[in-house]
């Protein structure tokens, strides 16, 4: 379902892809939209949104607009508008989002709060993951 979704209204050149084959241990800190289908290590901070493709996996937080997840993430995912868990995500880790998505077949192992981020209260500092995906 992911492979040919599209940024509506967004130009290319302000899309960051992580792509198949590809492992990066660190930091991604970007003001435009990003999209992983390979593996990161390490967290995600966009101003815009953030995909995470059915081959991506991600160990770390993630804090964007909105986030779409088809691939595995293990970590803290804060979505400030929305957060898409698609038919055939894993995630493992807490949630904080004002609107939360759940395709079937999506699996979910964690704790949730919804609303507004400020009435949630930020997070502050990076939190390590309690379990890591192995191939």
């Amino acid at each position: 379902m992911l492979k040919n979704k599209q940024f509506e209204g967004v130009k290319s050149e302000e899309i960051t892809i992580i792509s198949n084959g590809v492992k990066i241990e660190g930091k991604i800190t970007s003001s435009g939209n990003i999209r992983i289908d390979g593996e990161l290590q390490g967290d995600i901070l966009s101003q815009s949104d953030v995909i995470i493709g059915e081959l991506g996996q991600v160990n770390g937080q993630i804090n964007a607009n909105v986030i779409t997840i088809g691939g595995k993430v293990s970590g803290i995912v804060r979505a400030k508008e929305k957060l898409i868990l698609d038919s055939k995500s894993n995630l493992k880790g807490d949630i904080f989002t004002k609107t939360l998505v759940v395709e079937a077949g999506a699996k979910y192992d964690g704790k949730s709060k919804m609303g507004d981020l400020k009435d949630i209260g930020e997070i502050q500092g990076t939190t390590k993951p309690s379990t890591t995906f192995t191939k």
